[in-house]
């Protein structure tokens, strides 16, 4: 039962597995490099949140990692297959637009969860994390790898070439995750960006998350699971809307 969709995960995990040293191991250097940066200029100048700025900014740059790659892995994935034609092998097998979106999306996620565990062990030296609502933490990574692994086949079903998808990620991608929060409180801005922060989900993934490890956190954790559990029902109608049109992949 569900063989497609077995088989076609393993694909999939294999797929960033076998290239785990770019796909895995560079994340977790680039989020230590953000750290020592950032912790070493303002550590000794700021808290958030009754948090030393260092700690604060661990569990922002877990998130942001994590995101980032469960998105990358769904669109490089279909974007190689496009251009190579070798999408056609996956869609010649009797499996279903929803096993192909479960085994995209899930694929994703580890993905996301293997790199934000890496950096968490890295940034282990610096700031002994506590935890203390665990529950929440993984609930958050969770709905938020799967809303980025299935915006990230959105992406790879709509473009074309990488080009396409390059552009997806650096103007969209990157400015919600890089202004969603991760590197400073909200209320430090201004009472009009404010309003805005509040209009990019990527913030409410971060702020959620964050809350998981501090149990403090810009807007309360039940506010931002409502808006990221509402934002993966949506980004998933749409992606599963697409699968099943075929729009980009069957004709």
């Amino acid at each position: 039962m569900m063989v497609g969709f077995r088989t076609l995960l393993f694909k999939e995990v294999l797929r960033f597995w076998k290239v785990s040293f770019q796909t895995v191991a560079a994340p977790v250097l680039t989020a230590m490099l953000y750290l020592m940066i950032f912790s070493h200029v303002l550590e000794a100048h700021a808290q958030v949140h009754g948090v030393p700025y260092g700690a604060f900014l661990i569990p922002g740059l877990i998130m942001m990692s994590a995101l980032q790659n469960a998105f990358a892995n769904s669109s490089s994935s279909l974007i190689q297959s496009k251009v190579t034609g070798s999408v056609v092998f996956v869609l010649l097998p009797p499996i279903s637009y929803v096993e192909f979106f479960l085994a995209y999306v899930l694929a994703a996620v580890l993905r996301g969860l293997m790199v934000a565990l890496g950096v968490l062990l890295v940034t282990i030296w610096f700031a002994l994390p506590t935890v203390v609502a665990p529950l929440w933490v993984l609930l958050f990574i969770v709905l938020g790898g799967g809303i980025m692994g299935a915006l990230g086949m959105i992406a790879g079903i709509w473009a074309d070439k990488f080009d396409q998808l390059a552009a997806f990620q650096n103007f969209l991608v990157m400015p919600l995750t890089m202004l969603s929060g991760v590197f400073y409180s909200i209320h430090s801005l201004p009472e009009f960006w404010q309003q805005v922060s509040r209009f990019n989900p990527v913030f409410y993934m971060i702020d959620g998350f964050r809350f998981g490890f501090f149990g403090v956190s810009d807007v309360p954790p039940e506010s931002s699971l409502a808006v990221v559990g509402t934002s993966f029902l949506l980004v998933s109608a749409v992606t599963l809307a697409l699968l099943r049109s075929g729009y980009k992949l069957r004709s």
